[in-house]
Order: C-alpha cells, then sequence, then structure tokens
C-alpha cells in the first residue's frame, strides 16, 4: 500500500505561539486520525516509525511538538502554565478535525503527553474517539509529599534544573538510546522546576477527576519503567467512570513503549484496539471476523 511522505507544517498553539508538527495520512482512503502528544525528552520525529504503521492500515497521523520541544517555538522546557499544553492539542486537533472532517479521531499521549490529554478529555470528550494514554506520568518516582515540595521550590526559583530524565531508561534498545542522546531536537538539560510544577498541578487536578473520564480509553505501561509508575496507570484505570477501558502491562518493558524492545507487540494491540471502535464498514476483514468471532462466543 502507498503511503504519502510525511509532511512539515506549523500551526497556531495557545498565545498565538507557532508550534511544528509532522503528518502522514495513507494514499487511500483515511478510515481515522491518531493525534499524538509526546512527552518530555521527545519531539514528533520520534514517532516516525509508528507513523508509518498507522498509515500503512489507513490511519492518518498528526504529531505536533509541544511548545518549547523539537521545532516549536517557545524557551526550552518552558510552559507557563499546564493548561498552555492543554490548549495546544486542542488548537492540533482542531486542524485535524477540519482536514477530515466527520472522521474518527484518537489522541495518543505519552507521559507527560498522556496527562496533557487526559485534561483535555475532562471537557472535550465528544471531540474524541477515544484516547491511548502510555506510560502516564499521573505518579512519578518521587512521594507525593515530594512533589508538593517541589511547587514550592519552584514558586522561589523557578528555573531551578530539577526536571531530568536519561535516555536509558526509555529503551532496552542501545540504538534508540544513542539516538536520542544525540538528537539534536531532543533537550539534554535538565528542564526548569517551574515546568515540573506546571505538571504536578496537572496531576493535583487529574487526582478526583478520573471518574468524569467517560469516552473509550486503553492504557499502556512497562511494568520496568522507571521515569514513571504502572499504578499510576492501574489507578486510572480503576477509578475511571469509562465502561470501556483498558489497562495492558508490558513485563519488563520500559518508559518509550513504541520504541522499546517488543514494540511491534504494542504497536499491533494499539491498531487492533483502534480498528475495534471505527465505524464496521470502515474495519479491515480481519477486525471484522474478530468481532464477529467475539459475538459468537
Amino acid at each position: 500500500m502507498g503511503t504519502t511522505a510525511m509532511r512539515e507544517e506549523t500551526f497556531e498553539g495557545s498565545g498565538r505561539i507557532e508550534l511544528f508538527a509532522r503528518s502522514w495520512r495513507p494514499d487511500g482512503k483515511v478510515r481515522g486520525v491518531i493525534v499524538i502528544n509526546h512527552g518530555f525528552l521527545a519531539h514528533s520525529g520520534l514517532y516516525e516509525g509508528f507513523a508509518e504503521y498507522l498509515v500503512a492500515r489507513n490511519l492518518a497521523v498528526f504529531a505536533l511538538d509541544m511548545r518549547g520541544h523539537g521545532k516549536s517555538a517557545g524557551g526550552r522546557y518552558w510552559v507557563d502554565e499546564i493548561d498552555d499544553y492543554v490548549q495546544d492539542l486542542a488548537a492540533a486537533i482542531a486542524v485535524v478535525k477540519q482536514r477530515d472532517p466527520g472522521l474518527p479521531v484518537f489522541v495518543h499521549g505519552h507521559s507527560a503527553g498522556g496527562v496533557v490529554a487526559t485534561l483535555y478529555a475532562l471537557d472535550h470528550q465528544s471531540e474524541l474517539a477515544g484516547m491511548i494514554c502510555a506510560s502516564f506520568a499521573f505518579e512519578v518516582p518521587p512521594p507525593e509529599f515530594a512533589l508538593q515540595v517541589l511547587k514550592g521550590i519552584a514558586y522561589i526559583a523557578p528555573r531551578a534544573p530539577l526536571l531530568a530524565l536519561h535516555p536509558e531508561d526509555f529503551s532496552r534498545d542501545p540504538v534508540v538510546v544513542e539516538r536520542i542522546a544525540s538528537d539534536p531536537l531532543v533537550i539534554h538539560t535538565a528542564g526548569p522546576a517551574h515546568t515540573l510544577a506546571e505538571l504536578i498541578r496537572g496531576h493535583d487536578r487529574l487526582n478526583t477527576s478520573f471518574p468524569r473520564i467517560t469516552l473509550p480509553v486503553l492504557i499502556l505501561h512497562g511494568t520496568a519503567d522507571k521515569a514513571t509508575k504502572a499504578h499510576g496507570s492501574q489507578r486510572f484505570h480503576d477509578e475511571s467512570g469509562s465502561t470501556d477501558k483498558t489497562l495492558k502491562l508490558y513485563e519488563g518493558h520500559l518508559h518509550d513503549l513504541l520504541n522499546d524492545l517488543g514494540k511491534e507487540e504494542v504497536m499491533a494491540d494499539i491498531v487492533s484496539w483502534i480498528e475495534r471502535r471505527l465505524p464496521v464498514g470502515d474495519l479491515s476483514g480481519q477486525a471484522r471476523g474478530a468481532i464477529a468471532n467475539a459475538a459468537m462466543s
């Protein structure tokens, strides 16, 4: 199946900031659109392999660079308020809805991008056909009391370098680790305390809001993730108000499930989940058969 080349473009985010995005789409009929919101220590270009996998299945992809990351404008690693990230995602979703009106839209949020996607979903669930939340940064290694202390530090010294992530914690594939470590579009310095504090504020908002999430949700996490904790994803699943929710834990996988060893299983799981939530007429023959077999069992 042929695919169009990756498209590089810009669009306007919150506060009229210029945001960069990469998009891919199939040559044939588009069955749905996946909007990708990356996490920290990343940018949209790291999703090229996943995008090509989706496009080969007639799914279009729109992946943005968060403000202050990749090729997007903004101070490196800096966000004034967590809602700026949320409104940037809203702007990206508006772009794809204008481009492909009527098509089902799914959002894929990784790590901090999962926090942003979930905050977006709280007030815009009708805009989405479903949400994939990978390596959810809801609970991170520092204990709860330490997170609240960090907010105080951010008030006193907002640019203190406190947010440090390590490429070797993202993947067991040494090629991927080296790619992240040498990628000039990845921010290799520690992020400012203020940005970390805003992420914690997002965490605090979600702390009592999971029951409000009622759209279809797929939650994925690696059991060996050192950057975020799998039981944060477990809690999201348990407390979500959705009647259509799935949690899958990948034994031994690290933080970046789509660039770790065993990524093929993860990608197949995501596509299978998406296909079961597309209109029946848009399903592949394999997906229609799986649904029919399930109905007969």
